[in-house]
């Protein structure tokens, strides 16, 4: 009796490992590029668009957010690289959350590694330009259009 319970057990667990396993190989993955202006005096606010590019479609995005911290100054950023883990466009809206730390004086180089909620994990690099120094929490929405 305990022994079939043991065996039970054992698949029952062996099958749930085998579909987290599953849910992730079918992950995929899509390009992103965003631009968006940055401004605040200790409270800052995000504003900007974007594009998701998946599986051959192109998909508009909206961006918006808040940081409270160390903020001073205005800035554009232009980021660009990739979105993973993600089996739907959907899949990429969602809030992100991040510390930053960070200083351009007319230009300067920025990276990033953003998860959602729903473990979509964007990777993104590129550039800001304009005067903004920051040491900050903020948070990024991005919503589908």
């Amino acid at each position: 009796m305990i022994i079939t319970r043991l065996r039970v057990l054992a698949v029952a667990l062996i099958a749930l490992v085998a579909l987290s396993f599953a849910s992730t190989a079918r992950a995929d993955e899509g390009r992103v590029q965003i631009r968006f202006l940055k401004a605040g005096w200790v409270i800052g606010g995000t504003i900007g668009e974007g594009t998701l590019t998946f599986r051959g479609r192109r998909y508009p995005l909206s961006i918006g957010g808040l940081s409270y911290g160390l903020t001073f100054g205005g800035s554009v950023t232009n980021l660009r690289g990739r979105v993973r883990n993600i089996n739907s466009a959907r899949d990429v809206a969602g809030v992100y959350g991040a510390g930053s730390a960070g200083a351009a004086v007319i230009r300067g180089p920025q990276a990033v590694v953003l998860t959602n909620q729903s473990g979509a994990v964007m990777e993104l690099s590129g550039n800001q330009t304009g005067l903004m120094v920051n040491l900050d929490l903020n948070g990024m929405a991005v919503s589908l259009r």
